[in-house]
């Protein structure tokens, strides 16, 4: 995932310390039922859509530029799947962020899935009993956006 200018800026004085960002996550289906995966070029592994949202960006807006600037593929926000605070990761830099991730049930609408920048080595769609390996992460995304009556899941522990 390609760092966003604003958090360079923050970065330069906050140094490496750990960062509380928003990030949002995309799983978007086609007609068919097939799930838009990206398989990642800074770890080479199969994952679903995501990204930061930039300064005043709705989370459904982040959603849709994210996953258009990856795949090319054009898609509408449904509904949110979860909310989740996620693990804090240090990256090969040392730096540290926490995510809150916001999951979005997302609906492909026009678009043809291709790589459309530097962020993903391939991108696909995939049926649900031919999913690539990935990580529990992005299956456990998918399980939730599959539910249509699913109300948004959120950790009551």
């Amino acid at each position: 995932m390609a760092t966003p200018d604003f958090i360079r800026t923050i970065r330069a004085d906050a140094g490496q310390q750990l960062l509380w960002l928003p990030g949002v996550t995309a799983i978007v289906f086609d007609d068919e039922g097939r799930v838009l995966l990206g398989r990642r070029s800074d770890n080479g592994k199969w994952s679903v859509i995501g990204g930061i949202p930039d300064p005043g960006e709705q989370p459904a807006e982040c959603a849709v530029r994210e996953v258009f600037e990856e795949t090319a593929v054009h898609c509408v926000a449904e509904r949110v799947v979860l909310v989740e605070a996620l693990e804090p990761v240090t990256y090969p830099n040392g730096d540290t962020c926490q995510f809150m991730d916001i999951t979005l049930r997302c609906r492909a609408v026009g678009g043809e899935a291709r790589v459309n920048d530097d962020e993903s080595l391939e991108v696909g769609w995939f049926a649900m009993d031919a999913l690539p390996d990935l990580h529990e992460f992005g299956v456990f995304r998918i399980k939730q956006a599959m539910a249509e009556e699913q109300p948004t899941w959120f950790d009551r522990s």
